[in-house]
């Protein structure tokens, strides 16, 4: 069999977003995908559906397969003809053995390319608010390994060129080492006072950054608690920091916000608190599927004619709606006369993607709102299609029929309970890792709720603050016992963002948990 391909891809430092273009296509067409611990997880969201996952990674020198079992593996993936994206932290040929595992695929014949990534060096010192280089302080720049082959009979590092010749010192995986090294540097000729910064999980929401010199570092650290994997900065420039330091002051950072929302619909919600520095955990409580019984949407659409005005309450109702009529051979000339109305801008925008304009968007996002812009309509008479979701209130239909309206109410979706994470959910509200819960939906409050055990809502929620989309959900989430710290002014994702920034914001709320 004429062997596959292998990719040896930087995945980058940690943040998903610092994968290059070509990395992030080659996951895409990859029959197997073997990471690294260092790679992040969202990356594996770019695989196909089908590819295999394998876990090859290692933590504190556990492995979960020693480097010639990874090799090995390689190999023999690619020789089953199969495309292998061999995803690795960082840059692949920088401290991350992609030079062997090349040198093994040369020996069995096998065709490889090798992808770079950003270093994390390079980029968890520009996170930190460090330049590695800069006019005023150095010119040059080296890159050690904190963590020498155990093998090796003697050191290779030349540590009087390093502590006499060398701007700007990183040091990868030397955490553990940090006392050796800043000792051999002093010892060579280095100032004690000679800036010094860790920078662990550079990059991510878990970034943590210590500065001292080479005189007091070791003491900070083991007093800061810094442990692997992290980076080590040793030169003048670190005093950069106090003035270039950008990532850690962004207004959400140190904050652990769970997300409740179902994971199709989350990224969103995810990407916004992360820009703003949030570590987002998706414990969704809810996924959102077709309705049981889909005969009745059937039926409706193949009646479209008969119907005067169209009515979206949600982009999940936009969404299964056309799947449904582009699923029974039509397409959007089948709306042709029909009016449209929806509940905010994001239902609008999708429906606008479909092809139409919506001619009602109500200025607040509620049903009473859509109710209260039908108030200049005449719809005595005339048939609404309501498609929207099985469990929705009642309301909208109520007083649309009250108008003198003909409504056909229709479950277009419904949403069913999510379980699957509850363990991990109680373990991080029983450590106290969690600053606030963020409800999107009525039914996110009721299944989150279902996940906590019997009898202990009280206690795991004491200290975690509630964040609610709207009016209607905090209501849903009161009447089940939750308090709800701050409700949106503006019922979106981005109103929720603004309104969780500007809380955090104030002084007196805002400060952060011991």
């Amino acid at each position: 069999m004429k062997p596959g391909k292998v990719y040896l891809i930087g995945a980058g430092p940690g943040d998903p977003g610092l994968i290059t273009v070509k990395g992030q296509a080659c996951i895409h067409t990859a029959d197997v995908v073997i990471y690294d611990y260092l790679a992040a997880p969202a990356l594996l969201a770019h695989a196909a559906a089908d590819a295999e996952l394998i876990y090859v990674g290692k933590k504190g020198g556990n492995h979960t397969l020693p480097q010639g079992g990874i090799n090995q593996l390689i190999i023999e993936k690619a020789r089953q003809g199969l495309t292998v994206a061999r995803l690795k932290g960082g840059d692949p040929y920088i401290f991350g053995r992609g030079g062997e595992e090349a040198e093994e695929l040369v020996a069995a014949g096998i065709p490889f390319e090798v992808v770079p990534g950003v270093t994390s060096a390079v980029a968890g010192a520009a996170y930190a608010g460090i330049p590695l280089t800069h006019r005023d302080f150095t010119s040059t720049l080296a890159f050690v390994t904190g963590h020498e082959d155990p093998t090796k009979a003697g050191s290779s590092i030349d540590w009087k060129a390093l502590a006499t010749g060398i701007g700007t010192l990183v040091f990868f995986m030397g955490v553990k080492n940090l006392p050796t090294i800043t000792a051999k540097l002093q010892h060579n000729g280095m100032a004690p006072e000679t800036p010094v910064a860790l920078i662990r999980w550079g990059t991510t929401t878990r970034q943590q950054t210590v500065t001292g010199t080479l005189a007091t570092i070791v003491a900070i650290a083991r007093q800061a608690g810094v442990k692997a994997p992290a980076i080590i900065v040793v030169g003048k420039v670190v005093h950069l920091r106090e003035r270039l330091a950008w990532f850690e002051a962004r207004p959400l950072f140190g904050r652990t916000i769970v997300v409740t929302r179902a994971r199709a619909q989350a990224s969103d919600l995810v990407e916004r608190l992360t820009d703003l520095g949030a570590d987002c955990l998706e414990y969704p409580t809810i996924e959102v599927v077709p309705p049981e019984n889909e005969a009745p949407l059937d039926q409706a659409i193949q009646n479209l004619a008969a119907y005067d005005w169209l009515v979206f309450t949600s982009v999940n109702g936009v969404r299964y709606f056309f799947d449904r009529l582009f699923a029974l051979g039509k397409d959007v000339r089948a709306l042709h006369h029909v009016r449209t109305a929806v509940i905010g801008p994001a239902t609008a925008a999708l429906l606008r993607r479909h092809g139409l304009r919506s001619d009602i968007v109500p200025v607040s996002y509620r049903a009473e709102s859509v109710v209260e812009a039908f108030a200049d309509e005449n719809v005595a008479g005339q048939r609404i299609l309501l498609p929207r979701a099985a469990e929705a209130r009642p309301i909208l239909p109520t007083e649309l029929r009250r108008m003198g309206a003909e409504v056909d109410e229709i479950a277009t979706y419904r949403t069913r309970r999510v379980t699957d994470r509850a363990a991990d959910l109680l373990d991080d509200l029983e450590k106290g890792r969690i600053d606030m819960v963020t409800f999107t939906s009525s039914s996110t409050v009721r299944h989150f709720q279902e996940m906590l055990p019997e009898g202990r809502q009280a206690e795991l929620m004491n200290g975690v603050r509630a964040a609610s989309i709207g009016p209607i959900t905090t209501e849903t989430a009161e009447s089940l016992g939750f308090t709800i710290d701050m409700t949106a002014d503006v019922y979106t994702i981005p109103g929720l963002c603004e309104a969780i920034q500007a809380f955090f914001a104030d002084t007196t709320e805002g400060q952060q948990k011991d």
